[in-house]
């Protein structure tokens, strides 16, 4: 049985669009995972992914998930509230073409409706322009989180472009 998603593709251009989410109490904190931990991401991916039909990983080896954690070019954040694990993000540095692409973020399920992916989205954006690039951009589809679009958009984000896949 194949289903039809809508793709939309986002960018943002300049902190200047920035229209930034709130940072939530102090309980709160986000670091860079640094030394990288493909554990970590694998978690992530597999628990917020689960709901929203993210697969393409789910073959990946340890080896090719160490490979990908350790390229100079990626680098996960984690969102905790305290010591608990609570979200993350990827950004996928393209310096060639001096933009950034998101290449996941999200919030663990226990999390959701306390507007932390606004708060996550906003720091990943911020976090993209440190590297003095011209854009930062995502996709996102029907299957996402159902205020994931919303979420870019209210952000500061335009769509820049959109396309139907059958999966």
């Amino acid at each position: 049985m194949t289903q039809e998603v809508k793709r939309n593709y986002l960018e943002i251009n300049s902190l200047e669009d920035l229209n930034q989410g709130s940072k939530p109490s102090d309980d709160y904190s986000l670091n860079l995972l640094d030394p990288a931990n493909f554990q970590l991401n694998k978690f992530f991916y597999k628990n917020i992914g689960n709901k929203h039909k993210w697969v393409d990983r789910l073959t990946w080896n340890e080896e090719k998930w160490i490979d990908y954690v350790s390229s100079k070019n990626v680098k996960t954040f984690v969102l905790k509230h305290k010591e608990d694990l609570v979200g993350f993000f990827e950004l996928i540095y393209h310096q060639d073409k001096k933009e950034v692409e998101i290449a996941y973020l999200g919030v663990l399920e226990e999390y959701h409706n306390k507007k932390l992916g606004s708060y996550l989205l906003t720091e990943a954006i911020k976090e993209s322009f440190k590297n003095k690039i011209n854009r930062t951009w995502v996709h996102t589809c029907t299957l996402d989180h159902k205020n994931a679009l919303n979420n870019y958009k209210t952000r500061g984000m335009k769509i820049f472009k959109t396309e139907i896949i059958n999966i």
